[in-house]
Order: structure tokens, then sequence, then C-alpha cells
């Protein structure tokens, strides 16, 4: 998984998780990473990552069919 390339990241989980969502249920596999500090609450971000060859496809489906207030 060293290869995969983060396409979304946000300090909000329930974003990050439905990006991961919409990006499965397109078909690209994607994975959500916590990125933070258990000794710091609430410190980090929260990752969405995907395969290499589905990069540019992740991004546009996020630019086009994911909206935040």
């Amino acid at each position: 998984m060293s290869k995969w390339q983060k396409v979304f990241s946000d300090r909000q989980e329930y974003r990050a998780e439905i990006v991961r969502a919409v990006l499965e249920d397109k078909g690209l596999n994607p994975v959500l990473i916590s990125k933070q500090d258990s000794s710091i609450h609430n410190w980090g971000y929260f990752e969405v990552h995907v395969e290499p060859f589905n990069v540019l496809s992740a991004l546009q489906i996020i630019k086009n069919d994911i909206k935040f207030g």
C-alpha cells in the first residue's frame, strides 16, 4: 500500500468517509487512513488514498460529484 496516493484530506472524519464511500461506489477501491495524533485530541487529518492508476479518476469524481456546504 506504500505506493497508493492521497486524493483527499480533511480534519472532519465524516467528510473523508463520504469521499471514500463515493469513490467505492464508483469501483475505485479507496482506503481511509487516520493521521490523527492520539495524544492530542482532534489534531490531524483523515486521508483517502487510491491506487496510482485511479488517481485521475478519483480527483475528477471528487471535483465534480462531491460538494460540502
